[in-house]
Formats: C-alpha cells, sequence, structure tokens
C-alpha cells in the first residue's frame, strides 16, 4: 500500500538491454545469428541503413546459393563471371555511398560557409551602424556648435545696430529698476550670474515642519475651525436688482440654456416620414434648349480641289528640305566621308577590346575556380592534420599529467611509508620506556622488599635511566632534521628541472607507451584478421552442409 520514489533518473539507472544465452540445435543456421555484431548503440535499434544492410545480406546469401559447383571447367567459368559481376555491383554501391557521404559533407561545408557569411555581414552591418552613429554625433556637434555661434554674432550684430555712430552712453539706474526685464532682475547666465546657486539658504527650516513631534504640536495649537470644516448651503443667486430689473448675467445664462436645449433637440430629433400627397403639385418643366448651329457641307468639287492643294504644298516643302539636305551633303562630304572612316576603326577597336575582355574574364573565373579548389582541399588537409596533431598532443599531455601524478602519489607513498616507519619507532621507544620503567620499578620494589639494594645503586640507576632516554631523543631529533633536510634537496631538484630533461621524460613515455601500443594494435589486427578467414570458412562449410 506504500509507494516509493528514488532520487534518480530512470536514464541513469537504465543498462544495455539483456542478451540470454542460446543454443542452435545441430544442423540448424538461424538467419537472426547473422546479425551478433550488432548491439545495443551499434546499430539497434535498427534504423533504415541496417535494415538495407540486413537485405543486401539477404540478397547475398540468395546469391550465392545460386552459384553453380565447381565440378567442370565451364561450371568454373560461369563462376567467375557471376563473381566479377557482383565484385562490380559492390564497387558500384560503394562509389554510391561515398559519393552521398561527400555529398553530405559538402552541404554542411555550404552551411557553415553561408552561416559564416551572415555572422560577417552582420558584423559589417553593425560596424557600418557604428561609424554611422559616430558621423552623426559629430554632425549634431558641429550643427550644435554653429548654431550657437550663430546665436553669439547675432547678439553681437544687433548690440552694434542698437549703436551704430558708436556713442558712449550711460548707465540709467532709474530705467534698469523699472523695467523688469532687465540685468538687474533677470540676470543672464551667460555674463557669469547663476541666480539658482545657494539658493538652499532660503529654504524655510522649522521644528514644527521637519519633526513629528513638531507637527503634533503645531496640530494641537490651531483652533478647531482649522481642523474642522464647516460646510454652508450655498444662497441661491438673485437674478434681478432692488429695481426689479434683470440682471446681465442672467439674461445671458438664460439665452445659453435656450442656444443648448435648441442643440439638444435638433440632435436628437427624429426624422419624421414623408406624409403622402393630398393635392397636386405643379412639375416646372426645363427651360428648353437652344437649338444647335449646323454647317453647310462643301460641295465635292471644292473639297478635292482643297485636298489637292495640301497635297501640292506638302510635296513642295518635302522636295525643298531635300534640296537643302543634298547640297548641305555635298558641302560636308570629306567630313562624312573623315567620320565614317574614323567610325569603322572604333567599331574594330571595339570588337577587340570586347574579346580581349570576354577571354579575361574566363580566365579569371578559371582562376577563381582552381583558387576554390585548391583553398578547399588545403582546407581539407589543415583540418585533418590539425584532427592527428589534437589527438597526439592530448595523448601526449594525458600521458605526462599521468606520469607527473605517479611521481607525486609515489612520493606520498615514501612519504607515508617514512612516517609510519618513525611512528613505529616512536610506539617501539615508548614501549620500550614503558617495559624498562615497569622492570626498574619490579627490582626497585624486589631490592627494597629483600633490603639489598643501596641509595648508590638506586641513583645509579635513576642516572643510567636519563642518560638512556637523553641519547635516544637526539637521536630522533637528528632524524627528523636529516629527513627534512633530503626533502628540500628533492624539491630543489625538482624545481633545477631543465626543458631538456622534460623533453627526455616525455621521449622515455613516448617509447615505453606509444611504440608497444601501437605494436600491440598492430599484433590484435593480425590475430583478428586470421581469425576473420577462419570464421569465414567455418561460415561456408556451415553453409555449405545446410544446403
Amino acid at each position: 500500500t506504500l509507494g516509493t520514489q528514488t532520487d534518480y533518473r530512470d536514464g541513469e539507472a537504465q543498462t544495455d538491454p539483456f542478451s540470454p544465452e542460446y543454443v542452435v540445435p545441430s544442423g540448424s543456421v538461424p538467419e537472426l545469428l547473422t546479425l551478433a555484431t550488432l548491439t545495443w548503440g551499434r546499430g539497434l535499434p535498427a534504423g533504415l541503413a541496417e535494415v538495407e544492410m540486413i537485405e543486401r545480406a539477404r540478397e547475398k546469401r540468395a546469391w550465392e546459393a545460386t552459384l553453380p559447383a565447381m565440378d567442370s571447367a565451364s561450371h568454373i567459368a560461369k563462376r567467375r563471371k557471376m563473381m566479377d559481376d557482383m565484385e562490380r555491383k559492390e564497387w558500384a554501391f560503394r562509389e554510391q555511398e561515398i559519393e552521398k557521404l561527400q555529398e553530405v559533407r559538402l552541404e554542411v561545408l555550404k552551411k557553415l560557409l553561408q552561416r559564416r557569411e551572415e555572422n560577417q555581414n552582420k558584423l559589417d552591418a553593425k560596424r557600418l551602424d557604428d561609424h554611422w552613429q559616430n558621423h552623426q554625433k559629430a554632425k549634431e556637434e558641429k550643427i550644435k556648435k554653429i548654431q550657437h555661434d550663430c546665436a553669439l554674432m547675432l547678439r553681437k550684430l544687433i548690440a552694434k545696430r542698437k549703436n551704430v555712430m558708436g556713442k558712449l552712453e550711460r548707465r540709467d539706474i532709474i530705467k534698469e529698476y523699472t523695467d523688469f526685464a532687465s540685468q538687474t532682475y533677470a540676470p543672464l547666465s551667460r555674463i557669469g550670474y547663476f541666480p539658482d546657486n545657494h539658493s538652499e539658504r532660503f529654504v524655510v527650516k522649522s521644528f514644527y515642519l521637519n519633526t513629528f513631534a513638531g507637527l503634533c504640536e503645531l496640530e494641537a495649537s490651531l483652533p478647531d475651525s482649522v481642523t474642522q470644516v464647516k460646510i454652508k448651503a450655498p444662497k441661491p443667486k438673485h437674478t434681478t436688482t432692488k429695481t426689479g430689473f434683470i440682471k446681465r448675467s442672467a439674461r445671458l445664462e438664460v439665452e445659453l440654456a435656450q442656444v443648448h436645449q435648441a442643440l439638444l433637440e435638433k440632435k436628437n430629433k427624429v426624422k419624421e416620414p414623408k406624409k403622402p400627397i393630398h393635392f397636386l403639385e405643379k412639375v416646372e418643366k426645363p427651360v428648353p434648349r437652344p437649338p444647335t448651329p449646323v454647317l453647310e457641307k462643301p460641295s465635292i468639287e471644292e473639297e478635292e480641289t482643297e485636298l489637292a492643294v495640301i497635297c501640292l504644298q506638302k510635296l513642295l516643302r518635302g522636295r525643298a528640305i531635300q534640296n537643302m539636305m543634298f547640297e548641305g551633303k555635298e558641302k560636308r562630304l570629306e567630313l562624312i566621308r573623315e567620320l565614317r572612316t574614323t567610325h569603322a576603326l572604333q567599331e574594330d577597336g571595339q570588337l577587340l577590346l570586347k574579346a580581349e575582355e570576354q577571354m579575361t574574364l574566363a580566365l579569371q573565373k578559371q582562376h577563381d575556380l582552381q583558387m576554390h579548389k585548391l583553398s578547399s582541399v588545403e582546407n581539407h588537409l589543415a583540418r585533418e592534420e590539425g584532427r592527428v596533431l589534437a589527438n597526439m598532443f592530448d595523448f601526449l599531455s594525458k600521458e605526462l599529467v599521468r606520469l607527473q601524478e605517479e611521481r607525486k602519489i609515489h612520493a606520498f607513498v615514501m612519504l607515508a611509508e617514512r612516517q609510519r616507519r618513525m611512528r613505529e619507532a616512536e610506539e617501539s621507544g615508548h614501549r620500550q620506556v614503558e617495559e624498562r620503567q615497569r622492570q626498574e620499578e619490579d627490582e626497585i620494589f624486589k631490592q627494597a622488599r629483600e633490603g639489598d639494594c643501596t641509595i648508590d645503586s638506586y641513583l645509579e640507576d635513576i642516572i643510567l635511566s636519563s642518560m638512556e632516554n637523553t641519547a635516544e631523543e637526539q637521536a630522533r631529533e637528528e632524524i627528523q632534521r636529516m629527513a627534512v633536510e633530503i626533502n628540500d634537496i628533492a624539491y630543489e631538484m625538482e624545481s633545477r628541472r631543465t626543458r631538456l630533461q622534460s623533453e627526455e621524460i616525455v621521449a622515455e613515455l613516448v617509447y615505453d607507451f606509444l611504440i608497444p601500443e601501437a605494436e600491440k594494435m598492430s599484433i590484435r589486427e593480425k590475430v583478428r584478421q586470421s581469425q576473420r578467414k577462419h570464421i569465414y570458412a567455418a561460415h561456408q562449410i556451415i553453409h555449405r552442409d545446410t544446403e
């Protein structure tokens, strides 16, 4: 009846799906065993690529089943031809996969280039905006300065115009004090006087206004008529005088009220429906229009004569203009010929220039394509080199850190071992001292009991024990001092290590760790390849037996 809840997500406690053990009966080869290489996260759960791979494996098994036996020369040739065809198909499929992969990489590269171009455009636009804003600020500052200079020059011109003759005028104090717009009452700040300065001197500072106790005391001192307001009803206005006449204000109020009422009635007036006609109404006819004037038609002979005259005028004018043009051409014939020759030469030169321009554009386009290809190849090579170098430097740095940590751990272990030995030595010394004290006490008790000991022997034993204790303490202090000196020497050697020594350590690391690891990997690959051959042969034997 109780529920529990963990502090962890299900994904943190999730493991790989369980794969139970299986037993294959003799004489059967299930198809599911061909997918044993697929594991969770590496092909499982199966996607579109895995399904296509499974279908290709099925087709290949079906094709292997159709291969003829190697019992005759014709069967062997047919088998070889079928295997060659299958190998061509596999190579074509592999080329398609490589092309798809290259297309995907090109798409990613295009997106990256487009994103970089967009970022560059944004950055350029931002820089242009900043530049434009700076120019705008400088422009506004210049405009303000020009306006200020303009106002200053206008004031100077006005002052000069007031006194054109250059006469000296005395100060009229009476006029200044009678004019409230003069410098006496309202001085200008540009002259150097600021009326708002030291305005705090005129602020009223009172105990009754700045403190709560003063406000309470001031409120208590006020009469009741101030704190308790008495409202009196308003008296009606008298619209008539004592003599009985109506006041002008009353008449205006009455007129305004009437106008307001008329406006409201006009605004809220509802349109009345049209009343039916009870009597006949006279419809006025419009004034008749005057008659339209009509022209008399000319006779056909006059019209033909007029058209013939117009045509003859046109011919005469055209012939006159033609004669004028011919005379002008004859007068300037040499100039026309010169112009024709120069234009012909210019056309030939323009054609040559166009051809050269087209050739130059084609060469430039070809050069741009080659440079683009070279830059893309260089970018790919630089990326691969950077990735390899990064992996190598990462591995070397990790190995260096690991070696340093190992040395530190080894040093810590040595220090701990030394401290443990020192503590054991101290404990053993304390134990020996306690045993010795116990023996001495037992001996003293025995001698005191037997009565054979004397004061001299007792003092001698005490002196010997104190000498032993003093010698042991001096030896311990000497050992500790030597350990501190050894530690200082070791730290100093570590700090004085040069770059050459560090490179030697890195070279030893590479020689001791990288080369054996590479040899191990190559040996593992060889073993895997040899095992793959045997596995492939075993699969073929099993399939042949099942068939």
